[in-house]
């Protein structure tokens, strides 16, 4: 038979005393991410996800930014109108990619005109399959970038960061030396790409501190809905994918709305571990769907404006 300590038996009664959701004190900031429609139902999808989600009356909310001239169209189109018609602050991601300075700048510009006060500003992946190359007039990497915005005007400016590791790093140190690059050029805050375990964030922001980094650290949440195509994603961004999380989604490809329900309740676990980690303020990057991201944000206490847990 075993036997069971004092300490043992009170730590099993707090597990059991502890609630069963993911219930928090509703003072979490919370920004979310679209990215641009490209067709007449998506825009519609888009526009139904902003108006769902503006009651919550998050800090900010930013669309994606891709290479070629019709996706900037596109993203400067839907950052303008939300900055526009919305009561959100709209933040529009930028890239280096195949631009020049002077082109990136024009952009940069024509975002301050339409009262836009916050970029995105990111290196960028190349379309191709040869990896980034800078553009032989173009900034060279998202510190340049930033540092460029920076003298065009006063952008608060956000930076990516990755809790493990850019695929192009040479190392953990190296990437964190980027980082702290893009901080020192004038960016307010960083949103890392995502991750599936909280202690995979507090590592990173441990390091970041030793770092001498003190600027604010956004933790980027994916919730899962395909598996497959996340497990795509991290493949491509170095982000490890459990083996505990495929199990959960094993054998639910047929069944979106239980797909629906396991994201919810895995996306709100991992953000009440980093709510009991002293974190804040949450990025979500919503693929443009509301309802989930919402869902989330109901059980981390996130009411819409005017409204009561």
């Amino acid at each position: 038979m075993t036997t069971i300590s004092v300490s043992q038996l009170e730590e099993a009664r707090n597990a059991l005393a502890a609630p069963l959701y993911a219930d928090v004190a509703g003072d979490v900031a919370v920004s979310f991410e679209f990215f641009p429609p490209k067709s007449e139902k998506m825009e519609t999808q888009l526009w139904e996800a902003v108006r769902m989600l503006e009651p919550l009356a998050p800090d900010f909310v930013s669309v994606t930014y891709g290479a070629g001239g019709t996706t900037r169209e596109r993203t400067h189109a839907t950052v303008a109108r939300i900055a526009g018609e919305t009561t959100m602050a709209a933040a529009a991601h930028l890239t280096c990619v195949e631009a020049s300075k002077a082109e990136i700048d024009q952009v940069a510009q024509g975002y301050w005109a339409a009262g836009v006060r916050h970029i995105v500003a990111l290196r960028g992946d190349a379309p191709g399959a040869d990896g980034f190359v800078p553009h032989p007039d173009g900034y060279t990497n998202a510190a340049d970038l930033t540092a460029g915005l920076a003298r065009l005007h006063p952008f608060e400016i956000s930076v990516a960061a990755y809790p493990e590791g850019h695929p192009d790093s040479a190392s953990l140190d190296a990437d964190m030396d980027n980082l702290k690059r893009k901080l020192d050029a004038g960016a307010t805050r960083a949103i890392t790409q995502f991750f599936f375990e909280p202690e995979t964030f507090f590592r990173f922001r441990d390091r970041a501190s030793a770092a001498g980094i003190t600027a604010e650290i956004i933790p980027g949440i994916m919730p899962v809905t395909n598996f497959a195509a996340v497990q795509k994603m991290a493949a491509m961004c170095g982000t490890d994918v459990p083996a505990w999380l495929g199990r959960l989604f094993d054998g639910l490809e047929d069944h979106a709305g239980a797909r629906g329900l396991v994201a919810a309740t895995l996306a709100a676990e991992l953000c009440r571990k980093l709510y009991a980690g002293d974190v804040r303020s949450l990025h979500f990057y919503t693929l443009n769907k509301a309802e989930l991201a919402y869902a989330i944000c109901h059980l981390l206490g996130v009411r819409a404006k005017g409204t009561t847990a």
